[in-house]
């Protein structure tokens, strides 16, 4: 029986990243992992593959739609779809072996196979057991499963499913207008898929910001992908080499059907806990199957801690890494720091959608009283050279201490921009501090600055 002072359930962001500051911080560290490859479901078959795509599908885009209106003279581009996946698995290959590098460097032990808890202190794997001054559970979290919907992940699939289809279809159904649908159907759009949302509420993206969400809802209409709102769906059949899709719509009494050859179930994702036993050893797991933690990741059970997907808030691979790294500093005795109020979010649709503290919506719920500085990329020198001025900046700060409240950026490299606003949030910056910091010309960053000078006096550039 080896001894360790901290065992990680899971290499996923947040018990790889964990795992890594443990072993820098001088804990004795293994990770337990029982797929053949570390860096769980966002390495593997969620986050590093859809932008592999996404990236490779937008620069298709770009060669066939951008290229001719900036004086580049091309053939039309096709698609091999087989090198394209080849692409994307060689990207994945090499992020998961750049984790098996780093757990060497640090010396972190790989407990290969399932995972259980067999009590406080003792972690067992494959008949294995491990003892552990502390365990940390970050097995973070699978697809959710919609009543009447039987996914075979290959003409009815999950996100999985959807990286690695065998062709690109002609037509495809996303049921969940949220932010890995939108991912998803952008890829397959560009590739020429002709794509339908179905989405239950009456505005994409649930949490986003209206205003950001009906603009880019717009915008993704232009780009070809329909969307069918505030509509329930009841159930899926198999039709010849087409799946039937049968929808409620919200006042309706009628079912309604579409077709489509694949079907694409995209409705969140729930807690991945099985076989940890949790039950069995006594941690409290809420209504959502959710792990209770407290303030300090800590569970019910002493000795026991959880982060990521498993626990409540977002399910973000950052949020995971950002826990992972305040647990890890917390057993080695320092403080450890967590700030979920400047967690951004980001969607790599074209263009991007990036968001971080609160909403106009939930401003008015607080009745608090809020400014709002607005820019849009239209006045942007950058954003119009790169044919990329769809979107805006938008800014919301406190009407009396103008200190910023939240950030919502739809446009070109929304998801490097949002940090900015970050990193001012953190800081407890004014939208002044921001407005008065010099940026670089020309840069879509000055777009950010200019939405920042609109909570004063007023943009330059509109």
């Amino acid at each position: 029986m080896k001894d360790y002072d901290v065992i990680i359930i899971g290499s996923g962001p947040g018990g790889y990243v964990c795992a890594i500051r443990c072993a820098q911080l001088g804990l004795k560290t293994a990770c337990v992992e029982s797929k053949e490859t570390l860096g769980g479901t966002c390495l593997n078959i969620g986050c590093i593959p859809s932008k592999a795509l996404l990236h490779a599908s937008e620069l298709f885009e770009e060669t066939n739609h951008k290229f001719s209106k900036l004086g580049i003279v091309t053939g039309k581009a096709s698609v091999n779809w087989e090198k394209m996946l080849d692409y994307k698995s060689d990207i994945v290959n090499q992020n998961t072996k750049g984790i098996e590098f780093l757990f060497k460097k640090n010396k972190i032990d790989v407990i290969k196979g399932w995972g259980s808890i067999k009590e406080p202190g003792v972690i067992e794997v494959n008949g294995k057991t491990f003892n552990s001054k502390s365990i940390i559970i970050a097995t973070g979290s699978e697809p959710s499963q919609l009543k009447g919907v039987n996914i075979d992940e290959e003409t009815i699939v999950s996100s999985t499913g959807a990286l690695s289809l065998k062709k690109i279809p002609k037509s495809m159904i996303i049921v969940g207008a949220g932010v890995i649908g939108l991912e998803l159907g952008s890829v397959y759009s560009r590739l020429g898929t002709n794509v339908t949302v179905i989405e239950y509420l009456d505005e994409i993206t649930p949490g986003l910001d209206k205003e950001t969400a009906k603009f880019f809802r717009r915008i993704l209409s232009k780009q070809g992908i329909k969307f069918i709102l505030g509509a329930a769906v009841q159930s899926t059949k198999k039709l010849g080499n087409n799946n039937v899709v049968n929808y409620l719509l919200k006042g309706s009494e009628k079912i309604s059907k579409i077709n489509s050859e694949i079907i694409l179930v995209s409705t969140g994702r729930k807690p991945f806990t099985k076989g940890l036993k949790l039950k069995e050893v006594g941690i409290e797991i809420n209504q959502q199957g959710q792990i209770v933690t407290d303030k300090n990741l800590k569970t019910n059970v002493a000795g026991i801690y959880a982060i990521g997907d498993v626990i409540s808030g977002p399910m973000l691979a950052h949020k995971a890494e950002d826990e992972g790294i305040a647990i890890a500093e917390m057993l080695a005795g320092q403080a450890g720091h967590l700030n979920y109020d400047t967690i951004p979010s980001v969607i790599y649709t074209s263009p991007e959608v990036a968001f971080v503290g609160k909403t106009e919506e939930q401003l008015k719920k607080e009745n608090k009283d809020y400014k709002v500085g607005k820019f849009s990329f239209m006045g942007n020198g950058r954003a119009k050279a790169a044919l990329a001025a769809d979107g805006f900046v938008k800014i919301l700060s406190d009407k009396y201490s103008d200190r910023i409240l939240g950030g919502h950026i739809i446009g070109p490299a929304a998801g490097d921009l949002i940090h900015e606003i970050c990193v001012a949030m953190e800081f407890g910056a004014s939208a002044e501090d921001l407005a008065r910091t010099c940026h670089a010309h020309p840069t879509f960053s000055e777009a950010v600055r200019e939405a920042a000078l609109a909570c004063g006096d007023g943009a330059i550039h509109s």
